[in-house]
């Protein structure tokens, strides 16, 4: 047994004693614990009842999904960018020579004609445009220079293709064609130009390059689709005033992709996997609308731009600069909206559509846009093509 000495309660200044009120209340009083058991009404207190817990729940998991799914439905920071600012024509003497050049008549062969001062010309002519079943080809070039290797693909989506040359509507006799290639450069961006590129006979546009939002600077209406499986747009509103899609071959299954399409079978889980990226299951278009763009304009056109380039080996060109090419095999006057990449500002607007920076543009290494600039930038000059943007003098 343990016996305490009492303690002295003092205080702890001047050391006399405390009074004995204080010395009650500093003396530590014992404590006892006793057990008392939790009764049905405590745990009722404490705890939420069943449907509580479940009317929780349920706010909880709205409250997830909402904060998932909502944003999906709010305008995108392309979408909220091209409403924020310019109100007005950012260059109002372009428009209004763009105006000027869409008032006069179209002038047939002027592309053509205009030609012929470049030392590229001769590449630049004569070049098929899609791929026709009645012409045998014997393909000494893989993807996407040529189609060796993929003959047996061809042959399967050809089989699918109700239609595989140009339109009735593309080939009227004496008729004069006007047509713009709509690339997807931040240029375009405030121009203005949409009413201005919906006039023009053939409006030519890249991929997933978005309509629906943008009608204001880059039109509304779209002639033909130049585009890979991987670039093809999700939307199906992409497509509402589309007539023509054009496939741009980069490999085999790209062409099986498109028989896919055409006869509504989807391709195999495996196939899938090849892309990289998820590709569309179904396009809302009539096969009548599916063409296959000839590799033989991916192919000038890099041999062309070999001229302008430092870069070793072959040219892979964009589907910008490859789709400049077959307007000259199409049109008799071509203009171009939403070209010439600024290297020289990479906090640029990369694209119309988005506000990515142009810096952007350095991490790829596929393409030689510098090499392209300087190849656009002569046709402008020989006045084979027309510049509506203004990018491509700067």
């Amino acid at each position: 047994m343990v016996t305490m000495s009492p303690l002295s309660v003092q205080d702890p200044d001047n050391g006399s004693p405390l009074l004995p009120e204080a010395v009650e209340a500093a003396t530590p009083m014992p404590v006892f614990h006793r057990y008392s058991p939790v009764t049905k009404a405590d745990r009722r207190d404490f705890f939420l009842s069943r449907s509580e817990n479940l009317t929780l729940s349920l706010v909880l998991l709205i409250g997830c999904y909402s904060a998932i799914l909502i944003p999906a439905y709010l305008p995108a920071d392309g979408a909220a960018a091209f409403s924020d600012d310019h109100h007005q024509p950012k260059d109002l003497a372009l428009l209004n020579r763009s105006a000027s050049l869409l008032s006069g008549p179209c002038r047939p062969r002027w592309c053509l004609n205009h030609l012929k001062p470049l030392a590229c010309s001769a590449g630049l002519l004569d070049i098929p445009v899609f791929v026709q079943r009645d012409r045998v080809v014997a393909w000494d070039l893989s993807p996407p220079l040529g189609l060796q290797g993929s003959e047996a693909h061809l042959a399967q989506a050809l089989a699918n293709l109700p239609q595989r040359g140009l339109p009735p509507s593309f080939k009227g006799e004496g008729s004069c064609r006007r047509c713009v290639v709509v690339g997807n450069g931040g240029v375009l961006h405030g121009s203005h130009l949409g009413s201005h590129i919906d006039r023009h006979d053939i409006i030519i546009r890249m991929n997933n390059a978005p309509v629906p939002g943008f009608e204001r600077d880059a039109g509304s209406h779209t002639t033909i689709r130049l585009m890979y499986p991987e670039g093809a747009p999700h939307s199906a509103g992409e497509y509402k005033r589309t007539a023509m899609v054009a496939l741009v071959v980069f490999k085999s299954l790209d062409l099986d992709w498109l028989t896919s399409i055409v006869t509504k079978q989807r391709l195999s889980f495996w196939s899938k996997l090849w892309f990289w990226r998820e590709v569309v299951d179904e396009i809302p278009l009539s096969p009548e609308t599916f063409r296959i763009l000839h590799p033989e304009i991916i192919h000038k056109t890099g041999q062309v731009l070999q001229k302008y380039t430092q870069k070793p080996g072959s040219m892979v060109p964009t589907l910008g600069a490859s789709a400049v090419v077959m307007a000259l095999q199409l049109c008799d006057q071509v203009s171009l909206a939403g070209f010439g990449y600024d290297l020289q500002h990479p906090e640029a607007r990369l694209h119309y559509y988005e506000t990515i920076p142009m810096g952007a543009m350095n991490a790829q290494v596929v393409h030689d846009v510098s090499a392209e600039k300087r190849f656009l930038r002569d046709l402008v000059a020989a006045g084979a093509v027309t510049d509506l943007t203004g990018a491509l003098s700067q």
